[in-house]
This record gives C-alpha cells, structure tokens and sequence, in this order.
C-alpha cells in the first residue's frame, strides 16, 4: 500500500492542488461595502418650498388724471419722504394735430357757424325794435299786455340763440386755432408727490408722454419691513402653524436665517406647475427673527428657499437615510457583525434628507451599510471600503 502511495503521490498531489484551485476560485469574495455609525444629534424635519421676499408696506404711485407726464428723474434706491419728494408732474392732454381734411371740415363749419351768428344778430335786432314799438303801445293803452309778454319773451329767445351762435364760433375757432404740436395743455401742473417714506424700488413708467388716470408710475416701499411668501400645496400648508421656525437658506449668504411663521393664508389657488400639473397652493407668510442690517441685503422680490420646521429633536438616535431599506412592511439594515453583514429589522420615526430617527433595533454606535447593492445578503461577508 505504501508502494503504491509513494508510486502515485506526485498525481495525488497534483490532483489536491487543481481541488484546492477550484475551491478557491468558486468560493464567494467579500463584497466593498460603505459603512457609516448610528449617531445622536440633532434632527429637524421640516417643508422646503420657493419663496419671495417683498416689502410689508408696498405702495404704487397711479396718475390721479388722464394727461401728460413729465419723466421721472429720480431712480430706484433713491429715499423718498412722505408728502414731499416729487415723483413728477402731469399737465393736461396734448390736442390732437389736425389734417387737411379736418381743417376743411372746421373751416365749413366756422363758416356756418358764423352765418348762423348773424342771422341771429339780425333776429335780435328785430325782436328788439318789435318789443320797442309794442311797449310804446302799450304806453297809449292800444295793446294787451299779453302781446307786450309775447314781444320781451320773442327778443329773450333771439338773445339766447344769438349767445348760443357765438359760443359755437367761438369752439370751432379754437379747434382751428390749435398748434396740435403734442405738447401739454392746460395752466399749471398737478404734483404727484410720494405717499410714504422710504425707497423708490420701481420705476413703471419713466418716459414723458400722455398716460390714462390710474395707469402706475412707480412703487415705493420701506426696504426695512421685508417679509417672505412662500406658497405650498395645500396638503403641505395644513401642517404648518403659526409661530413655526424657519430656516431661510440659499439667499446668498454664508448661513441660514432664521424667521417665523406669521399667518398662514385661509385660502388657496389653483396654480399650473412647471411641468404643467393644476396644483392648490396656500400662501405662508414669514417674518424674519434677524437684525435688520443682516436682512438689508434683501429686496422686494428676491428669491430664497424656506426650510419650515415641523419637528425637531436635539438629541435623536439616528441612522443615515442611505442605509434604511423596505423588507414587506417593515424597514430593515445590514448592520457589520465583524466581517459579515447582518440584516436586522428596526423601528423608525421621523424621517428628513439626511437621517432617519431610530426608535428600536439599533444603538448608538452600530455600524451599518449604506446604499447596499443587491450583493449584499444576510450572513454574507463584506470588507469595507
């Protein structure tokens, strides 16, 4: 027997080495895997949405009448004071330049208009000579008094229509007599004065030219009383309340902001969506809890993101978000139990961007596998990265 293992131990061992190959060769490698530690700290769970800053008082200046603007010297930034700074001046409305038609028609008109006024004066001249002769008669008891009425009422009415002859000479020859340069009108101009103090944030019409009653000039406002309006689905409004903090970020500063909820709106709007989708949105209005020279940097109608706080907890047991999966109805991670992974079923509560609260299943400490890929099982081994 040992003659024969000493003839054939070069096969035997040759044959353990190609059974030890493939072994080796078929036996499953350790999985790369990330891995992170459950922490505490803190965790805020909040409504992130748009919003635009704009001024609490914001007043737009309108043309108190119909006619011609002066243009509007003073630009946007510059201070106003209540009753005082002068946004511009209006005139009365330019006439209209007359074409050749026009003029012919005016002349034809003058010209009837004018004979009309003599007929009339001849009229009266009558009258009066027929009320002077019936006065005489009545004098020497030879006429009723009633003709002597008809005769003062006859030279009234001439009188009357003779004034009304005049007057519409008097129109047309203005018409005819107007330059129709497009230049204003009228005796003195109508001061349009700012309402309030502050600063000029708009200028709406800058130009001079004719401009309708009610048409805006400019807008003013107190750049030291901004709020913010951020406009959230409905859905999302019903858990915000009054009093709520706020986180305002991405303004253009190195760090958050902090702010209240002021009110939150009771009504909502129908509002189409970027991808065209009809959604109800519910305005929030939001004031700030900074200094004023910190929000000064803010305008009328900048934009921002509001990060509205509806949860928070300083010392959260947490376990980061990557890490969390669905397994039927439960969540569940692979936990590291020394080079292996484990998968263990946890209870959650809060969930945000970052982080998931843990109320069951780990601890402070644990580690665990973040963003497994589908290689990872239970009991399988894994190396970290």
């Amino acid at each position: 027997m040992m003659e024969q293992i000493k003839r054939w131990r070069w096969a035997i061992g040759i044959g353990a080495l190609l059974v030890l190959g493939l072994i080796y060769s078929f036996w499953p490698a350790a999985v790369p895997v990330d891995v992170e530690s459950v922490t505490r700290g803190e965790m805020i769970v909040g409504v992130t949405d748009d919003g635009i800053t704009r001024l609490d008082d914001l007043y737009v200046v309108s043309a108190p009448v119909t006619g011609y603007v002066t243009r509007i010297e003073i630009e946007p930034g510059d201070q106003v004071v209540a009753n005082d700074t002068v946004i511009a001046r209006m005139f009365g409305r330019p006439s209209t330049p007359l074409d050749s038609r026009t003029r012919l028609e005016l002349r034809n008109s003058l010209a009837a208009a004018q004979a009309a006024e003599r007929s009339a004066a001849a009229a009266l001249q009558l009258s009066r000579r027929d009320l002077e002769r019936a006065e005489e008669l009545m004098e020497r008891g030879f006429l009723p008094q009633s003709n002597l009425d008809a005769a003062r009422a006859d030279a009234e009415v001439r009188s009357a229509e003779l004034q009304r002859s005049r007057a519409e000479s008097g129109r047309i020859r203005a018409a005819l007599n107007e330059p129709g340069s497009g230049r204003p009108t009228g005796n003195g101009p109508i001061t349009v004065r700012s309402p309030t103090s502050g600063v000029l944030l708009r200028v709406v019409h800058e130009s001079e030219g004719v401009i309708v009653e009610g048409a805006p000039l400019v807008e003013v406002g107190d750049a030291g009383r901004i709020e913010v309006v951020v406009d959230l689905l409905s859905r999302e409004a019903v858990r915000v309340q009054p009093g709520a903090e706020v986180l305002i970020e991405r303004w253009g500063g190195d760090r958050p902001l902090r702010a209240r909820v002021r009110t939150v709106e009771p009504f909502g709007e129908l509002r189409i969506s970027a991808l065209g989708i009809e959604e109800q949105r519910v305005n929030v209005i939001i004031d700030f809890e900074e200094p004023e020279g910190d929000v000064a940097r803010l305008g009328h109608g900048f934009q921002i993101d509001a990060t509205i706080v509806i949860w928070r907890e300083d010392d959260a047991l947490r376990v980061p978000i990557g890490a969390i999966f669905r397994s039927g109805e439960a969540w569940h991670v692979y936990a590291m139990s020394g080079s292996r992974a484990v998968e263990r079923e946890i209870e959650i509560g809060h969930i945000n961007d970052d982080f998931a609260e843990v109320l069951g299943g780990l601890e402070e400490g644990d580690r665990v596998i973040v963003n497994p890929s589908s290689s990872v099982a239970d009991g399988r081994r894994v190396s970290e990265r």
